[in-house]
């Protein structure tokens, strides 16, 4: 599928999707949102594809909203523009094959949101964090106030959302929103390694790992361990499930093949 403000590079089981927007920062117009659905709906679908990285072209990763838009948007259409990306975006998160934000500079708003929405998230040193909606009178509006609080904490998210203040990648690792810094020079490189760990597990596993811990998280604790033996369970009837254990034992490299 051909984009307008995306590019897309898939090798070796690994998509590199960039928001290639840089003389705006990669600003999430609506035609940015719209195409960052289509293409994790058809990411998630490649059978040559096994995990996704996300990033941006130039010197942001993603540094918000598009203002030009959003200042002209009444209630309804507000409320519309914020469904959308909130579907979008949890297609990132519910995907079964990992999706890894490689931050390589401003994250701000909704870029915060995005990146909050994939499944890790390393940042370069350059890397700034933040959610300033409220300097402009308005929220989050694509699942920031949501999973802020659940990766840092309510105290910490509150006191970004009310100040609206930006945070380096130091900060961001400190309290939990980046996993790891990375030199710029690396990221990508960095982020394809972990990629490439992650896709020489049983994709099936994978998915049931992601799928586990999306599904637990807002359980009680021991509904959240019915569901966790239940996709265990899954798991254990799968072929990758015999073949990795198969290969554990004669000390040789599994195969798996999704099945």
């Amino acid at each position: 599928m051909a984009f307008q403000t995306l590019t897309l590079d898939v090798a070796d089981r690994i998509a590199v999707l960039t928001v290639n927007r840089p003389d705006k920062l990669n600003a999430l117009a609506d035609l940015v949102i719209r195409e960052l659905g289509q293409a994790i709906d058809e990411l998630r679908e490649r059978e040559d594809v096994g995990a996704v990285i996300l990033t941006g072209a130039g010197r942001a990763f993603i540094a918000g909203a598009d203002i030009s838009e959003i200042g002209q948007a009444d209630p309804l259409d507000a409320k519309r523009r914020a469904r959308l990306g909130q579907e979008v975006f949890r297609k990132f998160e519910t995907s079964p094959k990992p999706t890894i934000a490689a931050v390589n500079g401003f994250a701000l708003g909704g870029g915060c949101e995005l990146a909050m929405a994939c499944h890790v998230r390393l940042a370069s040193e350059h890397a700034k964090f933040g959610q300033p909606e409220v300097k402009l009178g308005l929220i989050p509006g694509y699942g920031g106030t949501q999973r802020l609080a659940r990766l840092v904490g309510r105290g910490r998210a509150l006191q970004l959302l009310l100040t609206g203040e930006m945070i380096d990648a130091t900060e961001a690792h400190r309290i939990g929103l980046a996993n790891a810094i990375v030199p710029a020079a690396e990221l990508l490189d960095r982020a394809r390694a972990m990629a490439t760990a992650m896709t020489a597990n049983a994709p099936l596993a994978l998915a049931l790992c992601i799928e586990a811990v999306n599904a637990g998280y807002d359980l009680a604790f021991d509904e959240a361990q019915q569901f966790e033996a239940n996709a265990f369970g899954l798991a254990a009837a799968t072929e990758d499930r015999a073949e990795g254990t198969s290969a554990f034992l004669a000390k040789r490299a599994p195969q798996f093949r999704g099945r």
